[in-house]
């Protein structure tokens, strides 16, 4: 009997260590070519790619879970998933909140783009709430016109709401060459941020670790800048 007990006991914690491995990666699904759901129903993009390549070489079972922008750092916090690999900029202020990995992807640059080269930065300008980009409109005394998703901003330069967005160029880019000569890019980059990073609950330092270890691996061997000119073109920054 005793046998018995210690055998389901093991089996147990055997299980319940098998289930900790098991780490639930948080994306958007919606700000390709970082992350956005392909015509499978799956998430798919750099980020996907990313991730799973992460998760392989931490020994870590990863499962992908999406989730809207406006809320993903609050339900990281309450333990809806484990991490965010969404395109998340590094900055002070979510690093008070909530921790990050080193960067994965270099500081990159920001961009206006609206219906001609000449559009007014300094009027109504459309950026994706709780973002950096956002933040920096206000900051410029520009009225900010906030969108829940990328899409929409884009949307409101079209319909004439907005007279310029501000975003991350490696989302713009696409979109602008794509237009046909509808959008146009305005004025010079604009830097933001510390890069890019996956965000952890700060009590999570084991995890933090074990994915800061599998992007320095990624780094040192070279995979990671060939994984970002593949997702992003071979003009993108790399480290």
């Amino acid at each position: 009997m005793n046998k018995l007990i210690l055998s389901v006991a093991a089996l147990a914690l055997s299980a319940g260590l098998a289930s900790a491995q098991t780490v639930r990666m948080g994306t958007e699904g919606a700000y390709p070519p970082y992350n956005f759901i392909n015509d499978a129903g799956e998430v798919d993009g750099f980020e996907r790619e990313l991730g799973d390549e992460l998760c392989a070489r931490a020994e870590l079972t990863c499962e992908w879970v999406t989730n809207d922008w406006d809320s993903i750092i609050p339900n990281l916090v309450s333990g809806n998933y484990d991490t965010i690999i969404a395109g998340m900029s590094i900055t002070d202020e979510r690093d008070e909140v909530i921790d990050f990995t080193q960067n994965y992807t270099p500081p990159a640059a920001s961009a206006y783009v609206g219906l001609s080269a000449d559009a007014d930065v300094t009027g109504i300008v459309a950026a994706q709430a709780a973002t950096i980009q956002a933040a920096h409109v206000a900051e410029t005394g520009a009225t900010l016109l906030e969108f829940p998703t990328p899409d929409e901003t884009i949307a409101a330069v079209r319909n004439g709401e907005a007279d310029a967005v501000l975003a991350d160029k490696d989302f713009l880019v696409p979109i602008v060459n794509e237009s046909n000569g509808e959008l146009a890019f305005v004025g010079e980059d604009v830097p933001l941020g510390g890069g890019i990073g996956m965000g952890v609950r700060e009590s999570d330092g084991e995890l933090k670790g074990k994915f800061d270890a599998a992007i320095q691996s990624m780094k040192d061997d070279g995979t990671l800048n060939a994984m970002i000119k593949k997702w992003f073109g071979d003009e993108a920054l790399v480290f």
